[in-house]
């Protein structure tokens, strides 16, 4: 089992799909790789000699990847939140950060739906929930 900056990749993939399983490493940095390495892109994983394995793990070194990559990006967005920034901000409350609309997508980031407002009569007796009260009933 090929073993890279501490990551197991999946021994039945090509190796330029294994590769992008290591956090950090992705499509361009793996066409990069491959040709600094000289290794054949559609080799197995499983195919992989030691000495392969050794080329990979030199020029993978270069990059940032995993734990030191991870940690960059968090301390990038505790940064954003502590100095207050509007994207700052976004990450605090959960919402997207990027300028997307919030208005009828975004259910990734905010959640599941949840429905505000009245409840009809209907459900009120299924439920046995009843409704809150209003001026007007009180009066």
């Amino acid at each position: 089992m090929a073993r890279i900056a501490g990551v197991d990749l999946p021994e039945n993939k090509r190796l330029d799909i294994g590769l992008t399983y290591i956090f950090g490493i992705g499509r361009s940095n793996v066409v990069n790789v491959i040709k600094e390495t000289r290794i054949d892109a559609a080799k197995k994983v499983k195919e992989l000699t030691e000495e392969e394995i050794g080329k990979l793990q030199k020029a993978i070194e270069k990059f940032k990847v995993e734990g030191d990559l991870r940690q960059e990006v968090e301390q990038n967005i505790k940064r954003l939140e502590e100095i207050g920034s509007y994207r700052g901000l976004r990450h605090k409350r959960g919402l997207p950060t990027r300028g997307q609309r919030t208005r009828s997508n975004a259910r990734t980031r905010r959640g599941k739906r949840k429905t505000v407002g009245a409840i009809s009569k209907e459900i009120q007796s299924k439920t046995g929930i009843k409704a809150p009260e209003t001026k007007e009933a009180e009066k």
